[in-house]
């Protein structure tokens, strides 16, 4: 009797702890979403239209949900003052713009940062991607794989601790030098790359204004945002490549700086624009004709000569670990999987681009009409995205099969096959 008053009490203190969390994650979400809908109010004026709208916040391991709005299917059930359910595992988690059930979201991953300036700047972030169609911006991304070889390497870091330098200046004359230095190593990177300006500005339309965007909402003061952008460049810079998140650190900079002398100006910028040329016309920044020399001589005063030397030490271990994907993915025995209508989410600070083959993405998850693909072990997305590789299958369980460091779930109509003479695998239709 005794233990079962035992057991009794300790299930109802179980509860109300449990019921305690339940309250407390309520009122946070609560709080979460006042933040940013005040915040949103008050930068109307960035680009003469409204950011909050409707906003997922999720958590990845379970997938429960909490969001601002209903949906149109009813998933979403009212909980107090907000709205909760389970997202189907057919939808990749990440922080992104979703159409989902008749509405298009701003979906940000649980927790949230402490920092309530760097909630609400994350939170704007992605409530820019929810309106950028609106605004005439196209969402696409490009690879910009010259940016994990040496010299992109180099000149990107060197652009960046010009722009340290810049948010930094006590002057007006200060602060024109360190712009057209940085700008200065931003053009030598694009003369030493073919098409790299292009591939650069369409990352920095997409990513990069939308972190001005979270930048600007956020709130923050002077000495704050600088701050921000200081301890973001230096942690930038210890990501294992540069490939896909260097626009998070260049555009906003140059537009925040932009914004303190004519806060109109970022609305002129289209999905047309070329961002380069237009930073250089707004800064009346003087580009030296001498490339190669000016950047050879003015390196020095941005720590160039060790940025130099641990670029050519990272290029040789970046060799090793290519011959290794290579012979992975390409040259030994593997599974080709071609996609049907495929969406896909992954961690863009650690892809390596392997040459003209496509690009290694450590961490990648793929849905499609054949199924799941969980991939936390490399696999390699081809050059136009119509296919991935990975090891060949490892053992099957029903309907999953498993290799090294991946998961496929299929659904009805698809199997696996071996090709005898090349020992690759692939997906079959059953019904083919």
């Amino acid at each position: 009797m005794r233990n079962a008053i035992l057991i009794t009490v300790f299930f109802l203190f179980a509860q109300n702890v449990l019921g305690q969390k339940q309250s407390t994650l309520h009122d946070s979400i609560s709080v979460f979403f006042d933040e940013i809908k005040r915040a949103s109010e008050k930068s109307t004026g960035l680009w003469d239209k409204g950011l909050y709208g409707p906003m997922i916040l999720i958590d990845p391991q379970t997938r429960e949900l909490f969001a601002n709005e209903s949906d149109t299917t009813g998933i979403l059930k009212l909980n107090g003052n907000i709205y909760s359910g389970v997202l189907p595992g057919n939808i990749n988690i990440a922080n992104t713009a979703i159409n989902w059930n008749g509405k298009r979201w701003a979906m940000i991953m649980l927790p949230l940062p402490q920092n309530k300036q760097d909630r609400i700047n994350l939170l704007a972030h992605e409530s820019f991607h929810r309106i950028q169609p609106s605004l005439g911006f196209t969402l696409s991304n490009v690879e910009n794989n010259h940016l994990d070889q040496k010299d992109g390497r180099v000149y990107l870091r060197l652009e960046l601790e010009a722009l340290k330098k810049a948010i930094e200046s006590s002057s007006e004359k200060e602060l024109q030098q360190h712009l057209t230095n940085a700008l200065t190593f931003r053009k030598y990177r694009h003369a030493l790359y073919s098409k790299s300006d292009f591939t650069e500005n369409i990352l920095e339309l997409n990513e990069g204004i939308a972190e001005f965007t979270g930048v600007i909402v956020s709130g923050r003061n002077k000495a704050q945002t600088t701050t921000f952008f200081l301890n973001g460049i230096d942690g930038f810079f210890r990501n294992p490549t540069f490939v896909r998140s260097f626009a998070y650190y260049t555009t906003p900079v140059y537009f925040y700086l932009l914004y303190n002398k004519n806060k109109a100006r970022a609305k002129k910028i289209t999905a047309e624009t070329d961002l380069t040329a237009y930073l250089i016309r707004a800064f009346n920044v003087n580009i030296p004709t001498d490339l190669k020399t000016t950047v050879e001589n003015i390196s020095i005063n941005y720590n160039g000569e060790v940025i130099i030397e641990q670029e050519k030490e990272r290029e040789e271990k970046t060799r090793q670990l290519i011959a290794e994907y290579r012979l992975k993915f390409i040259d030994q025995p593997h599974f080709e999987i071609k996609f049907e209508k495929m969406n896909v989410s992954f961690d863009p600070r650690n892809i390596i681009p392997i040459e003209d083959k496509g690009t290694v993405y450590p961490n990648i998850r793929v849905t499609d009409l054949w199924g799941i693909l969980t991939v936390e072990n490399g696999a390699l997305m081809s050059s136009n995205w119509d296919k991935i590789s990975i090891s060949n299958p490892a053992r099957t369980e029903d309907k999953k099969i498993f290799g090294d460091g991946w998961i496929l779930e299929l659904t009805d109509g698809y199997t696996i096959e071996k090709d005898g003479a090349s020992g690759n695998y692939k997906l079959k239709r059953i019904d083919r």
